[in-house]
């Protein structure tokens, strides 16, 4: 009776350690957790700012590509209109 008494004893303790460990493993994991949380969220700022830098750098070109074509059009000669030419 008293070695039945002591494994139950024993499995409890052990039971409790476990549960102790555990218990660290599961805030060590949630400290993980916030910081990869942080990360995905920095990353996704960087993202926004990299697709905005990106959307304001086509916009430039567009305009720089715009603005060259209406010198070209400007340097181009007048045609002769059907008024003015005559038949």
């Amino acid at each position: 009776m008293l070695k039945k008494f002591f494994g139950y004893f024993v499995h409890v303790f052990s039971l409790g350690e476990a549960t102790r460990e555990n218990k660290a493993e599961i805030k060590e994991i949630r400290r993980e957790l916030r910081d990869l949380t942080l990360v995905v969220q920095r990353l996704g700022y960087e993202i926004q700012a990299i697709r905005e830098e990106a959307r304001q750098e086509r916009e430039k070109v567009l305009l720089r590509v715009e603005n060259q074509i209406l010198k070209i059009e400007r340097a181009l000669p007048r045609g002769k209109s059907k008024r003015e030419g005559g038949s």
